[in-house]
């Protein structure tokens, strides 16, 4: 690369809704943004066994802009293969996504584990991807930053952290590299989130690389908060059944229970114990139990989180063995959210063919994973190397997505002082990238392009555009 000159490679979140890694690059020097595991369809899975794009000792550091697995779960791959800088993120990101790398790390051992003694694998024999260990290590690398504060990674190479509103400490990151200014948007909340301050207005730059995972569609609004999951919890416990809930552990299973206090309340659901079945799930309420104590959720809501007098907890696994089969009516939460691993599996290949359960599938589901083949009408699914038919009635309640919608995504892109020279549209699906990059032109009126994955572009100064003015305020 030219000296001066500043690069872009979408590295990974491009063609997909997995798996994000963008690399900036300026006079020599190398800043990460996310370093996320590809999920889903075994294409991109198999992507995440293949050696990092560019050396990982090259890389100077890493920026994440949220705790969930698709944006810092190959961290540790990438510190065991030769990364040795720090890992910034917020305070309480750090802290949720050392909780999700460990576990990560644990379920990897243990699939790698349960495939040497079943037999199942094609390997010999099978490995986990990563180790606790190794995420361990990665952990070690962590370095906490506030809001707005300036970080320098090298010479004319830094950045700066914005709230994004999405999970726990998210946020969107705008990169200085000389005089280009480049804003990632991270994962995008909507404008109102049910525990989260709102996310802030964005800084301005002259290139904006935008998330498009609902850019195709617009959330529902003007009917009864979750009435899909409160039905479906009524004809559930009047037939006798349980219900399971697939909620990710970040962030969507304090919005489940925060749903499910508010219906109990108002007697749209029956009081039945309500359970959570996920060490790491229990582990990140105690995360937002103490950022709550520090004034960063919402005004009103306590370290308590939920009014749940029915709540029950089952962080021992002989406690979640006994949920395969409950011996009455019950709401089951487990992870993951999109039913791909963890205790969930297990209770799936007890509670599918069963047609007096349900299982509520909340917010996106990504193509390959379980709970979409569940949301898409698969009459079977493979769990643990058996296919299990599907009895149980499902349900999807995608009114718990955080992510905003592609009408406030523009409106996100619109709160710029000024119109950005160029929109790079990422991690979504093709048509909803294809989808969001059309509203985008018609609304920003700039350049705008859906990048392949491992395309490169280089990326202008804010003098070179605005040669009168200079760089915006």
């Amino acid at each position: 690369m030219d000296v001066g000159r500043t690069a872009l490679t979408f590295l990974g979140g491009a063609g997909t809704v997995t798996g994000s890694a963008f690399l900036v690059e300026h006079d020599g020097r190398r800043l990460l943004v996310d370093c996320g595991l590809y999920q889903g369809e075994r294409q991109w899975r198999r992507l995440n066994w293949e050696p990092f794009a560019v050396p990982p000792a090259s890389i100077d550091a890493v920026v994440v802009t949220h705790a969930h697995l698709d944006h810092c779960g190959y961290l540790p791959v990438l510190v065991r293969d030769g990364f040795a800088g720090p890992i910034w993120g917020t305070r309480w990101s750090n802290e949720l996504a050392a909780i999700v790398l460990r576990d990560s790390g644990h379920l990897n051992e243990r699939d790698a584990q349960y495939a040497r003694a079943s037999g199942y694998s094609r390997h010999d024999p099978p490995l986990p991807l990563y180790t606790v260990e190794q995420a361990d290590e990665a952990v070690s690398h962590f370095r906490a930053v506030s809001y707005e504060d300036e970080i320098t990674v090298a010479d004319e190479l830094g950045f700066t952290l914005w709230p994004a509103g999405h999970v726990l400490g998210s946020a969107s990151v705008l990169v200085r590299a000389g005089g280009a200014r480049v804003l990632f948007s991270g994962d995008l909340g909507r404008p109102s989130h049910p525990v989260l301050p709102p996310r802030a207005s964005p800084p301005d730059a002259e290139t904006v690389v935008v998330e498009s995972t609902y850019g195709d569609r617009r959330h529902d609004v003007g009917t009864p908060a979750h009435y899909r999951m409160a039905a479906a919890i009524r004809r559930t416990v009047g037939r006798g059944g349980s219900v399971l809930v697939a909620a990710f552990a970040i962030d969507r299973t304090v919005l489940v229970l925060e749903a499910l206090s508010a219906l109990m309340r108002g007697g749209d659901i029956p009081e039945v114990p309500v359970i959570v079945d996920s060490p790491m799930a229990l582990a990140a309420l105690e995360v937002y139990r103490d950022a709550a104590t520090q004034g960063q959720l919402r005004p009103g809501i306590g370290p308590e989180l939920v009014d749940l007098p029915t709540l029950r907890l089952a962080p021992m696994p002989a406690e979640s063995m006994a949920l395969n089969r409950p011996d009455s009516p019950c709401i089951v939460l487990s992870a993951s959210g999109m039913a791909s691993g963890g205790r969930i599996v297990h209770h799936l290949r007890s509670w599918l063919p069963d047609r007096d359960n349900c299982i509520v599938l909340t917010g996106f589901q990504a193509p390959g994973t379980r709970g979409r083949d569940l949301v898409d009408g698969a009459r079977e699914v493979k769990l643990l190397g058996r296919y299990v038919p599907v009895r149980a009635e499902i349900v999807h309640d995608e009114e718990f997505s955080v992510h905003a919608d592609a009408g406030e995504l523009v409106e996100w892109l619109g709160q710029l002082q000024r119109p950005p020279a160029a929109v790079y549209v990422v991690h979504g699906e093709p048509r909803a990238a294809l989808a969001l990059a059309d509203r985008v032109r018609a609304s920003v009126g700039c350049a705008v392009s859906v990048p392949e994955r491992g395309e490169r572009v280089l990326v202008d100064d804010a003098q070179a555009l605005h040669p009168r003015s200079g760089s915006a305020p």
